[in-house]
């Protein structure tokens, strides 16, 4: 398999260049209310980098990078967060080379057409890595593996671009499933910003070391 990667500099390089346009199209200054009824002085919401031009290159091409230690037969994961990350994987894996089958699970299932769960491309027995674009909990991809699962398919694997370190790897491992991410949340902010005016975190718990008190998509 072709690197995707002629070098750590290079590797490194994209992974910084990510982490820049996370930060200028994905994160806000504020006050949000988390779906918890907490409230968070920070905002993340990484569809604007998965669905921006030069973002969905860089997660797609540090992805495959990734997924080349355990190449899976098909990768996918819970709708919306693995849409455009699935898409931009399955065509830069063409162009690579190394054609990836791809697939989103369903929050519910249709009520119309085939009923299905799952959409595009996953055959029963197939080895997958599931994708999201942040892991808080790790709600989405235990249900996007139990799904996959019944249906045939072995997953154990997941990897996702931010992870909020507010246990989604724990509960993940509990269902048999080994978490990785690009990035955890002090990867992407700095301290200070974490802290916030009041020098806590958003569960108001003093913020050094850096915690997780971000808001995202599916919290705020």
């Amino acid at each position: 398999m072709k690197p995707i990667f002629p070098n750590e500099t290079e590797r490194r390089g994209a992974r910084a260049r990510l982490r820049e346009v996370i930060r200028q199209v994905s994160l806000e200054f504020g006050s949000f209310t988390l779906a918890s009824g907490g409230h968070s002085h920070f905002y993340l919401d990484l569809r604007r980098t998965t669905t921006h031009p030069e973002g969905a290159y860089l997660v797609g091409t540090l992805l495959l990078d990734r997924l080349q230690e355990y190449w899976p037969d098909a990768a996918g994961g819970p709708t919306l967060g693995a849409d455009p990350i699935t898409g931009a994987l399955a065509a830069l894996s063409h162009i690579h080379g190394d054609p990836l089958r791809t697939f989103i699970v369903r929050g519910a299932g249709k009520d119309h057409g085939l009923g299905r769960m799952v959409e595009g491309n996953l055959g029963a027995d197939d080895r997958v890595v599931l994708l999201d674009d942040v892991v808080t909990q790790g709600g989405s991809l235990i249900r996007a593996a139990r799904v996959v699962r019944e249906l045939g398919a072995h997953a154990d694997r997941a990897v996702a671009i931010l992870d909020r370190l507010q246990g989604g790897a724990e509960n993940l491992a509990r269902e048999g499933i080994s978490l990785e991410a690009l990035f955890t949340l002090n990867d992407i902010l700095k301290p200070e910003e974490i802290a916030g005016p009041s020098g806590k975190d958003a569960a108001g718990n003093l913020a050094a070391p850096p915690s997780n008190g971000a808001a995202s998509p599916d919290e705020a």
